[in-house]
C-alpha cells in the first residue's frame, strides 16, 4: 500500500472528539481513505442498497474525483481495527439563500450487519452533523424511509417535509458528469 491509498479524503480535524472517544474500545472514526476498498467499505453499502461490480480502478477514479472536492464530500468509516463497519457520508450545498449558506445532505448511512445495535448508526449521524457545522453549515437534512424516522428522531431530527424523487432509466455509471 503506498502513502498515497492511506491519505485520508479530508482533514481528521473534523472528525468529533466526542464521538471518537464514545465509540466501543479498538473502534475508530476516521476520513475515508483510498485503501477501504479492500477493508470491506463497499460490502458495508451493501447492506443499504445495491452497489454494483465496482473495479478498483473505478473506485481509485471516484475517490480522486471526490478528493479533488474536499470542501464537498466528506465521507467517514467506522473501522473496528481490521475492517470497516460503518459508513456515512455528508455533502456541502453552496446556496444563494440565506447569505449564501451551506447545506448539509447526509446520506448513506450503513452499518454492517454484525455490528448493528452497538450505536455506531448513531455515533456516525453525531459525527457527520458535527462535520457539516464545523465546516460553516446552517442545517443538516436527510432522507429516510418511514420505518427509520423513529432512529433519525432519536439521533436529533424532526420531520420538515416530503421526499419526492423522479428516477432515471439507464446505465448510471457512464455519467462522465
Amino acid at each position: 500500500m503506498s502513502s498515497s491509498d492511506d491519505r485520508p479524503l479530508f482533514s481528521a480535524e473534523l472528525v468529533a472528539p466526542a464521538v471518537a472517544e464514545s465509540l466501543p474500545a479498538n473502534y475508530t472514526i476516521r476520513p475515508l481513505r483510498r485503501s477501504d476498498f479492500h477493508h470491506g467499505f463497499l460490502d458495508v453499502l451493501r447492506v443499504l442498497t445495491t452497489v454494483g461490480e465496482v473495479t478498483e480502478q473505478q473506485w481509485a477514479e471516484r475517490y480522486d474525483w471526490m478528493s479533488q472536492r474536499s470542501e464537498e464530500y466528506f465521507v467517514l468509516v467506522i473501522w473496528d481495527g481490521q475492517k470497516v463497519v460503518g459508513t456515512g457520508t455528508v455533502l456541502v450545498e453552496r446556496k444563494f439563500i440565506h447569505n449564501m449558506g451551506l447545506v448539509g445532505h447526509i446520506e448513506d448511512i450503513a452499518v454492517a450487519k454484525d455490528q448493528q445495535g452497538k450505536k455506531l448508526g448513531l455515533k456516525m449521524i453525531q459525527a457527520l452533523d458535527y462535520v457539516a457545522a464545523r465546516v460553516g453549515c446552517y442545517k443538516s437534512i436527510l432522507d429516510c424511509s418511514e420505518a427509520n424516522e423513529g432512529f433519525y428522531v432519536k439521533c436529533g431530527f424532526k420531520r420538515a417535509g416530503l421526499e419526492m424523487a423522479h428516477y432515471y432509466e439507464g446505465p448510471k455509471a457512464d455519467s462522465k458528469v
